[in-house]
């Protein structure tokens, strides 16, 4: 009988092994792996940890970043004889039925650290037989597959730990914000005590009994052999902080930002979604902590936007960008509540930019053509073909300097400046400043006023602007600069990409301009104190008809270390939905107290070009120097004009002086042949007269006192001999004329005012002539003969 008994037992006990052994064999832990699944980390422009990202309920640490201390407080509670098993604890599960049995009920767990971790990754929550013996099995042979570390760091990286924290390191962020590194031998404990009842122990619900696991966990330490007394009362009087926010306050920080920098991996590098968010990378960015968090309180003020209505709020996005480089600093891309990966409004509007696009389209290429600040450009109602722009007030001057006309944001002083220079020189201009155009549909003179097909973004007008504060040259904006996976190797490295907008000199003139903008013109309102702040304002008008209003308003700015743009609107612009101020008053006043806030802790630099005001009073020097030239040029048409009603005159005089030279010759002609016959009578009849020696007179007789003379005779006392007549042939008299008033006269001699004249001579008052002058040595040697 006995042997039948020992038999029986022997064959049971058999059985049972060569079951075990096949068992064991066939165990299936192929779901098992070393899951080190991390969360993405987002580092900004000084290497430090900015966000974290990630889609995974838990997140893995290796074993060598896990202090000794933490290990050992999960040993001390959960399973002492860890490193001394082969993942069933035989000796473990008899002392625990041997104490439960004495205690009336379950006090003590038999299960080892591996079998928990069977548990949570391999096999169901349900309690059967068969469950158990799958977990006996697949512990047995998980051990045999990996090393003690390994199943300690698969079992810390899986445990739940209560309030959302799989895994010790989300709980050690969660509970205490801090990472598992940092953790104290305090602090370890009283995670360990949690992993038996996460939800009744969390200490944010039931504090006191968190601490008191804590301390029961600290005296398993003491009493295993993992701390010292002294450690043991250092750790039981430590006061435990917790985290009052409560998870990683690191993860889902700059939400906005980190869209952009996940859009950016997956357009631009290739990365999908799933491995940003599950694959642990390091992702190093051009993000500035201090100017993101200006931006984001910016947008936090409600009373700086317009109000909106109960269906829509005023939106608005905005970016920060350095100039040299094109990293961007700081970007939000809307209020109210974010969606992940929503639409950013800072990197995804497509809006009309309005007078934002003058300086790109029209007054950069301009001055790249050789035009100049102060070129007066034409300010008048005018039509260009079918395109008829206005200015905002209606109001025209006809013409301004070019620096005021962009001061003012003058319409069409930009259109017929564009129209000047040609579409073509415009689009190519746009073009080398980053922003892309439709060949077709963008080609119309609308472009000067930002006539868009399409539209731009924020980081668009950003990057086209930042060419005005780089000397010219314009960098590709970008938010990665390197990306690093959990191996450690380098992915993804950005090659910087750079060109030339405009020249240096054509960029330092905009500048000028631009300063005046913000200075004296519509972007005052952006001003900031202690700082040259250089930019353009703009705004579209609501497409609807019977609505005024305005659609979208723009500021575009920079100083020499960064540029800025912003953009507030509706969504959606309906007749009940559009703003009613102007980009002075609504976009350059968020811009200011974003920038302002952003460049706190930066040195204010100049720009160190010419200030508007030398263009300004070199406007004014052209304009007298104008002034001066177009009085000139009147004086001398007038001077023309007299001269020639003066030569008219003289020849008219001239003509006259001939005609009435004539008469006198051709009446002293019939009186010298009236004396000749009167005379030869007069001897015929008195040829016996012996008379008085003087009677008849002889060849020196000039006449008796009222005689009429004789040939050559130039008559009596007080005779002019004639009518007004001074003399005879070659005479310089003239009918009333003795010579003109002071004028001796002369033939052919057209004379003037006290002008003695000469041969063809013209004359000018007080000229006393030349060879011919006067007539007087002809009638001076007749004279002389006749009295001879």
């Amino acid at each position: 009988m006995n042997q039948v008994l020992v038999l029986s037992v022997s064959t049971a006990v058999l059985a049972f092994l060569s079951f075990f052994h096949v068992y064991s064999e066939g165990a299936d832990i192929s779901a098992l792996n070393d899951d080190m699944a991390q969360s993405t980390v987002i580092y900004d422009a000084n290497g430090e940890v900015a966000s974290k990202i990630s889609a995974l309920k838990n997140e893995g640490i290796k074993i060598e970043d896990v202090p000794d201390h933490v290990k050992d407080a999960v040993i001390a509670i959960e399973d002492h004889r860890f490193y001394e098993h082969d993942g069933v604890d035989l000796v473990g599960i008899s002392r625990a039925f041997v104490q439960n049995v004495k205690a009336g009920s379950i006090v003590e767990g038999g299960s080892t650290i591996t079998q928990q971790l069977t548990k949570n990754a391999l096999l169901s929550s349900e309690k059967t037989y068969k469950r158990k013996l799958e977990e006996f099995f697949m512990a047995r042979e998980i051990e045999k597959q990996y090393s003690k570390d390994d199943i300690m760091q698969m079992y810390l990286n899986r445990i739940y730990f209560g309030n959302g924290s799989w895994g010790i390191k989300r709980a050690a962020m969660g509970y205490f914000g801090k990472d598992v590194k940092d953790l104290s031998i305090s602090e370890a404990a009283m995670l360990a005590g949690l992993i038996k009842a996460p939800s009744a122990l969390d200490p944010n619900k039931n504090f006191e009994e968190a601490i008191e696991r804590r301390n029961l966990v600290l005296q398993m330490m003491k009493t295993h052999g993992f701390i010292k007394e002294k450690e043991y009362k250092q750790a039981v009087a430590e006061k435990i902080v917790l985290n009052e926010k409560g998870g990683d306050p690191l993860r889902g920080k700059y939400p906005y930002y980190v869209d952009h920098v996940i859009d950016e991996a997956i357009k631009k590098y290739g990365l999908t979604q799933e491995e940003i968010l599950t694959g642990g990378l390091q992702i190093y960015t051009e993000l500035d902590a201090t100017m993101q968090s200006a931006v984001e309180a910016t947008y936090a003020k409600d009373n700086l936007f317009p109000k909106g209505t109960d269906k829509q709020i005023v939106q608005s996005g905005a970016v920060l960008v350095d100039p040299k480089t094109g990293g961007i600093r700081a970007l939000v891309g809307g209020r109210g509540e974010h969606v992940f990966r929503g639409y950013n409004r800072a990197t995804q509007l497509k809006a009309q930019p309005g007078s934002t696009m003058k300086p790109i389209a029209a007054f950069a290429p301009a001055l790249e053509e050789g035009w100049g600040v102060t070129d007066m450009l034409t300010d008048e109602e005018m039509e260009f073909k079918d395109y008829k722009p206005q200015n905002y007030n209606n109001k025209y001057k006809g013409e301004v300097p070019m620096y005021e006309a962009l001061k003012d944001s003058l319409n069409v002083p930009a259109v017929w400046l564009l129209d000047e220079i040609g579409i073509a020189k415009g689009m190519e201009s746009v073009k080398n400043f980053g922003i892309n155009l439709d060949p077709k549909n963008d080609r119309n003179l609308g472009l000067a006023l930002g006539g868009l097909s399409t539209g731009v973004s924020p980081v668009t007008m950003a990057e086209a602007y930042s060419a005005f504060a780089n000397n010219g040259e314009r960098h590709e904006t970008h938010a990665i600069t390197k990306i690093i996976d959990k191996e450690g190797k380098t992915i993804v490295e950005y090659k910087g990409k750079k060109s030339k907008a405009v020249s240096k000199e054509t960029a330092e003139k905009m500048t000028t301009m631009l300063l005046g903008v913000v200075q004296e013109g519509t972007g005052k309102g952006a001003q900031i104190p202690g700082r040259e702040l250089a930019g353009k304002t703009g705004s579209t008008q609501v497409p609807i008809e019977g609505v005024k209003g305005t659609k979208d308003q723009w500021f575009v700015g920079y100083t020499p270390q960064l540029v800025g743009a912003v953009w507030v609107g509706y969504d959606k612009t309906d007749k009940e939905h559009f703003l009613t101020t102007t980009s002075s008053e609504g976009a350059a006043l968020i811009f200011k107290d974003f920038m302002t806030e952003a460049l706190e802790n930066t040195k204010a630099q100049s720009f160190n070009v010419p200030p508007l005001s030398k263009y300004i009073e070199e406007h004014k020097r052209q304009q007298r120097a104008k002034s001066v030239k177009e009085l000139e040029t009147r004086i001398k048409k007038e001077s023309e004009k007299l001269k020639r009603q003066w030569e008219e005159a003289k020849k008219k005089l001239k003509e006259k002086k001939e005609s009435t030279e004539e008469a006198k010759k051709k009446k002293k002609k019939e009186t010298d042949t009236e004396s000749a016959a009167a005379s030869t009578n007069s001897d015929t009849s008195d040829t016996g007269d012996t008379g008085e020696k003087n009677d008849t007179g002889d060849s020196k007789d000039t006449g008796g006192e009222g005689g009429s003379g004789g040939e050559g005779d130039s008559g009596g006392e007080g005779d002019s001999g004639g009518e007004g007549d001074s003399g005879g042939e070659g005479d310089s008299g003239g009918e009333g004329d003795s010579g003109g008033e002071g004028d001796s006269g002369g033939e052919e001699d057209t004379g003037g005012e006290g002008d003695a004249g000469g041969e063809g001579d013209t004359g000018d008052e007080g000229d006393t002539g030349d060879t011919g002058d006067s007539g007087d040595e002809s009638s001076d040697d007749k004279e002389k003969e006749n009295n001879n």
